[in-house]
């Protein structure tokens, strides 16, 4: 009888674990696979709404909790995180020993996990790779795609990029982005109940506003964030704002959103669970700020997005998303644009939201060979 191949994945945030959480139960499912979870970073944060608990509700075995300190967001406290997660995930890897580590995206734990990995001998499945965005992210995503063994890229383009890198094809596989799939159907919540649990008027322009620092930016988040929240009310929207994650420059972007929040017009929020954040992405009239989801997941609901600044410079866009640098006049001239334009279907370049079948499928027919793990350049 053969035995279920192990799975680990290792989660660090919300955002991470809303994306893969469909796939995860995907797997989960398949009597061909066994799952467990390496959880990290701010999942275990109370600053940050300690999300383990969501993670906890879905079922999952959690093997290993890594705890990091988040108390300062500077860039040398990312670092020090990173080799804190990467002691962790040693000792987690080798207690679970499993045949496979899947991760995803650009984020310095996924980049600890891989780098554990590697020298345990665990394969490592890597989703999101290929993606460019100009910013730390994009280095930081490459080097985990070059330890990385088995690519799950979402885009044709991210594909070709990674064979351009020197990725062997044959293990380059276009699967679409997990976190489209299921998504429309988690948009269960009207507006009117939403704006209504918040004090909005529904009768009134909402902005769901997501931003955070960029590492080598990390003195201009806070200014930047302020008049990005600032030129939101100037044009008479209820801004429904989400605190930024734990990376260099979040502070002042945190004091910035409490400022505001003193107005009577905007609403901060530490963590909203992954259902009602997607209701909001679908009914609001504007996103605001720099984040992933506006750029792969707003396009299913055609909302219009106001993409903020460099953090996602250079990734492939969808058409309901306009860029704008961080200025007065031009935020105020975006956003009046936007809700003129108002929401629109576009086609989703990021998936069709069938990517848990493609990735299962994928993860079943990886082969553990010799020249699997002695990775070298195709080129």
């Amino acid at each position: 009888m053969t035995l279920p191949r192990r799975v680990c994945y290792l989660t660090g945030t919300r955002a991470d674990f809303g994306l893969m959480v469909s796939t995860l139960h995907a797997i989960r499912r398949d009597p061909r696979f066994s799952l467990s979870l390496i959880v990290t970073g701010m999942h275990l944060s109370d600053a940050y709404g300690r999300t383990v608990r969501e993670v906890e509700a879905e079922g999952f075995d959690i093997a290993a909790r890594v705890p990091v300190d988040l108390s300062d967001a500077t860039g040398a406290a990312m670092a020090r995180g990173l080799g804190t997660t990467l002691v962790g995930a040693v000792d987690a890897l080798e207690r679970i020993k499993p045949d496979v580590l899947l991760l995803l995206g650009d984020r310095g734990e996924m980049l600890a996990g891989a780098l554990a990995a590697i020298h345990l001998g665990v394969p490592i499945a890597h989703l999101h790779g290929g993606e460019r965005s100009g910013t730390v992210d994009e280095p930081v995503r490459h080097a985990i795609s070059k330890l990385a063994h088995l690519h799950l890229v979402a885009t044709t383009q991210s594909r070709d990029r990674l064979i351009r890198l020197g990725e062997q094809g044959a293990q380059v596989h276009v699967t679409g982005a997990p976190g489209l799939d299921g998504l429309a159907a988690l948009a269960t919540e009207s507006r009117q109940a939403l704006c209504a649990e918040d004090g909005f008027d529904p009768t009134r322009p909402v902005a769901l506003f997501v931003y955070h620092p960029v590492l080598h930016e990390a003195g201009s988040a806070g200014l930047e964030a302020s008049l990005a929240l600032s030129a939101a009310v100037a044009a008479g929207c209820q801004v429904l704002a989400m605190m930024p994650n734990a990376d260099a420059g979040s502070q002042a972007v945190r004091e910035a959103l409490m400022r505001q929040q003193g107005s009577g017009r905007v609403v901060v929020k530490t963590h909203l669970p992954r259902p009602r954040f997607v209701s909001w992405m679908a009914v609001c009239d504007v996103m605001m700020g720099n984040s992933s989801s506006g750029i792969i997941e707003a396009a299913t609901f055609g909302t219009p997005v106001i993409n903020i600044g460099s953090r996602q410079n250079l990734r492939e866009r969808n058409d309901n998303v306009a860029d704008v640098v961080a200025e007065p006049l031009a935020l105020q001239a975006a956003i009046e644009s936007a809700l003129r334009a108002g929401r629109r279907p576009c086609i989703n370049r990021y998936g069709d939201g069938q990517a848990a079948h493609r990735i299962v499928e994928s993860l079943a027919s990886l082969e553990r060979t010799d020249g699997l793990m002695a990775k070298s350049n195709a080129y």
